[in-house]
């Protein structure tokens, strides 16, 4: 046995699952799509195995995205949960076969309620998918592995279908990074989106002015625990002058020449930088766009503090 072979198989073999899947996309996609865009309810997953579980995932992704979703675990809903539910939801089965029993037995019960139903398997001809309004094909030619039964292929297809549907809700309803983040206030995203650079920023400006001296330079730099000294002149933002650019300038020159250079000499002019009312996230995203660790903080166009990598959690 190979390992690697055999990783690079999975990996194959799932990657051609997806393309066949994406290809037999259809009407019955779009048709899908905005009945559960359009859901005055909730979505309700359901699925057994590891149906249930990637149905768990897909309905915590509809959440996130300000979509009610809820997870209906279907042995348990013939057993006393059926009343989850309710007039205006829509039904999403997930079932490989479409035969799944626990599922079947909730049809009278979805038909008698007038919910839509969306169903992904991959038997078009399936019982379940016969009393579906849509039905979303995620037949895989192979499954990854080489024992058949264990489903990998399968199991990928019905959770990237889960994805798309998501991607379009997210499309339709211009949902944007700033209302993820209001379902997402405990994660790390979810506060870098929130929180203003203002918020984080060191208001203590090591500040150097353009025909200060490479000593008095260093002597503010030492000073703080930045590693840069900005360059103001009349409230007005000219250059920053971080560790590398005094390194960069020792290399270019003699010792004695070095500390006769001003810092308008070796200072990065026009740095930059973020406004204090952007997000951390976009400064974070700036920092590691320019390979910089901190940015200047501006305020009606003048420096009112430093936002640097360390202090982004």
């Amino acid at each position: 046995m190979n390992i690697l072979e055999t990783a690079k198989r999975v990996f194959l073999v799932e990657k051609e699952a997806l393309q066949g899947v994406c290809n037999r996309l259809d009407s019955n996609f779009e048709g899908a799509a905005l009945r559960l865009y359009t859901c005055s309810g909730r979505i309700v997953v359901c699925g057994m195995g590891k149906s249930g579980l990637i149905g768990k995932k897909i309905a915590a992704t509809f959440a996130s995205i300000g979509r009610p979703a809820i997870f209906m675990h279907p042995s348990e809903a013939i057993h006393g949960d059926l009343g989850m539910l309710m007039p205006g939801d829509c039904f999403l089965s997930i079932s490989n076969s479409g035969e799944t029993d626990e599922l079947l037995q909730l049809i009278p019960h979805i038909n008698r309620l007038l919910l839509p139903h969306i169903c992904i398997c991959a038997v078009k001809n399936s019982t379940l998918a016969k009393h579906a309004d849509f039905v979303l094909d995620i037949a895989v030619e192979n499954e990854a592995s080489t024992l058949p039964a264990v489903p990998m292929a399968s199991a990928i297809a019905t959770l990237a279908m889960g994805h798309a549907l998501a991607a379009v809700m997210i499309e339709l309803s211009g949902f944007r990074q700033e209302d993820f983040a209001l379902y997402h206030p405990g994660g790390s995203l979810g506060r870098k989106i929130l929180t203003k650079t203002a918020e984080l920023m060191t208001k203590e400006l090591p500040v150097i002015l353009p025909n200060s001296n490479l000593r008095e330079v260093i002597s503010v730099m030492s000073k703080g625990v930045l590693g840069l000294a900005l360059c103001i002149e009349n409230k007005e933002l000219k250059g920053i002058i971080t560790d590398g650019d005094l390194r960069r300038a020792l290399e270019k020159s003699c010792d004695s020449e070095f500390f006769q250079l001003n810092a308008d000499a070796i200072m990065t002019k026009n740095p930059k930088s973020v406004n204090s009312s952007q997000s951390v996230l976009e400064a974070e995203e700036l920092m590691n766009q320019y390979k910089i660790s901190a940015l200047a903080v501006l305020e009606n166009g003048q420096a009112v503090g430093v936002i640097a990598k360390h202090m982004i959690r």
